[in-house]
């Protein structure tokens, strides 16, 4: 239950949208029960006055009117507000699981699937939504017009007062609780299969291709089926933790109308009460249980809500595992960017811990210069730039830029000085000026447009009908490969750094797209810092110079200025 208190902060943001729901749910309440006390009150005493009584038809055939009216105009307010201020927490709350997704670093990120990450932004926290239409509005309205009815009834047929109290507590309270518990396993496991269907599903869509040229189409086929049963078997488990709730409803409700007619007609006959009076009692007794059928449906899904809240929190409560100093030191706009005696290895997954990836390297970039970085896959490339744009840190030695250690600076003044144009920068879904806004948000239109011309991209924009509003597709389907990874460098280039990093930029590429890709990056970085990864061929004058990583250690090859790594 502790998992759910992340949702407190939520609900004190939004405490006037939730009573105000609160309060359209109770008047929906009261109005039922009153107007089905009012009904078997007109109705039965309107019966007995055609068989020779005096009755005022008057009265309750106003009230009659009065609390449908009431009813229809709460029901409606009680689920548009009641469902506006739950969608608005959803809304909040998912907010809030972005926002500390968005803090962590790559590494952390990594430790999830991509489905697993969708799946608590939607599925966990559609969960939740159970917490307040199904548990604690009910909840609340059942309490609360449940002790207006049993001070009513406590002066008309005190001992029936009573056992209604306790029938109704058992209910809403002591059953949904039993049912909480009863519901948790099953819960669990529906939030789990439901998020590796979800992430089954993304997988199969991204490795499609692989699949079908594998013909591996049954194997991922028989690995969704079952899911699909792990997941019907747990909603099937809650469905009957549910039914077992509504059979205790029906006899908790049974024993509240058995005692009121037990001690209603002894009070009948001894004339303390009327019959109209008692049938409209009885009535209301009836109507009130109808409140605590939702809180059996909750609590039957409470174990999901329960389940969605602790996943959801274990990702707000990671903080990043890079932090800021107190008081960062402020960073030149420009500078020579080094690296100093650095040894980096990634966590050990075993008792022997891991080899070193970077052994002892040392590196210097002037400002301006062009260097290419090549090796085999697996040398430590990627791991080496990571360092570069202080997405790791190393175990020891420095990482500075115009003098200054990485994590002596704040790393968002860091991340505006080095920019990245990864193998796999993606391509948003929406137009080319979108995608190039990412790099720089307050660019003009002449700044894009002149860093498209950069990157030998802005005559091809020019001849399409939108210009930059055209449509990009999903991950840029309506562009080339080569088309889209120039996109990617204009956007790299918009933003404002002195440094641009470029890992294996030219990957996908036909031979023809790569060289033309090369032959224009000296053009297009304008004398900017360049750090290149590749296995490519470097055409002369691509970069300045060459260094080989082999081993963990950096070697010159400035003197090949072509290189087949």
């Amino acid at each position: 239950m502790k998992n759910l208190l992340l949702l407190l902060p939520l609900y004190a943001r939004r405490k006037s949208g939730l009573l105000l729901a609160l309060f359209c749910a109770l008047a929906t309440v009261a109005a039922g029960v009153g107007l089905l006390g009012v009904s078997g009150w007109f109705l039965t005493g309107a019966a007995l006055a055609g068989a020779g009584s005096v009755f005022n038809l008057f009265a309750p055939s106003a009230l009659v009117r009065g609390l449908s009216f009431l009813r229809i105009v709460s029901r409606y307010a009680d689920r548009v507000v009641g469902h506006s201020a739950t969608l608005r927490l959803l809304a909040d709350l998912r907010a809030t699981v972005f926002s500390a997704l968005i803090r962590l670093t790559p590494r952390q990120l990594a430790r999830y699937r991509s489905g697993d990450l969708v799946a608590r932004m939607t599925g966990d926290v559609d969960a939740l939504d159970t917490v307040f239409l199904f548990v604690l509005a009910p909840l609340a309205t059942a309490i609360l017009a449940g002790a207006v009815l049993t001070a009513v009834l406590g002066q008309w047929v005190p001992a029936a007062a009573l056992v209604f109290a306790l029938a109704l507590l058992t209910a809403c309270v002591a059953v949904p609780f039993w049912l909480l518990r009863a519901a948790r396993k099953p819960g669990a496991a529906a939030q789990e299969s439901a998020a590796g269907l979800r992430a089954a599903t993304l997988d199969a869509v991204d490795g499609h291709a692989d699949m079908a040229a594998l013909h591996a189409q049954a194997q991922t086929l028989a690995h969704f089926e079952r899911l699909c049963e792990a997941s019907a078997l747990a909603r099937r488990s809650q469905a009957r933790v549910a039914v077992r709730g509504q059979w205790f409803l029906q006899v908790a409700a049974g024993l509240a109308v058995l005692a009121m007619l037990w001690f209603g007609l002894a009070r009948l006959e001894t004339g303390h009460m009327t019959g109209p009076v008692l049938a409209g009692l009885l009535l209301a007794v009836i109507g009130i249980f109808e409140v605590a059928g939702p809180i059996m449906r909750g609590a039957s899904r409470m174990g999901s809500a329960m389940s969605a809240a602790a996943r959801i929190r274990e990702v707000t409560q990671c903080g990043p595992d890079m932090q800021d100093p107190a008081t960062p030191r402020a960073l030149p706009r420009s500078g020579v960017l080094e690296m100093e005696r650095v040894h980096f290895s990634y966590p050990a997954r075993t008792a022997d811990g891991s080899p070193l990836v970077l052994d002892d390297i040392s590196l210097r970039v002037e400002p301006g210069e062009r260097i290419a970085i090549v090796g085999t896959s697996g040398a430590g490339k990627s791991t080496l730039l990571h360092l570069l744009l202080r997405l790791e840190d190393p175990q020891a030695g420095h990482v500075r830029f115009g003098g200054c250690d990485a994590r002596e600076c704040a790393q968002a003044d860091w991340h505006r000085r080095i920019a990245l144009l990864s193998q796999d920068a993606p391509m948003f879904l929406g137009t080319l000026r979108t995608n190039l806004l990412i790099g720089d948000p307050d660019a003009s239109d002449a700044a894009l447009w002149a860093a498209l011309d950069a990157a030998r991209l802005g005559d091809f924009v020019r001849g399409l009908p939108d210009g930059l509003d055209t449509w990009a597709g999903e991950t840029g389907s309506r562009l080339s490969a080569g088309q889209a990874r120039r996109l990617c460098l204009a956007r790299a280039l918009l933003a404002p750094a002195a440094i641009i990093v470029l890992d294996e930029p030219t990957s996908g590429l036909d031979a023809e797209a790569e060289a033309a890709f090369f032959a224009d990056l000296a053009g297009a970085v304008r004398g900017r810092t360049v750090v290149l990864a590749t296995h490519a061929a470097l055409p002369e004058g691509a970069v300045h110079r060459c260094l080989a990583l082999r081993g963990g250690r950096l070697h010159d090859l400035s003197s090949q200025p072509a290189i087949l790594a």
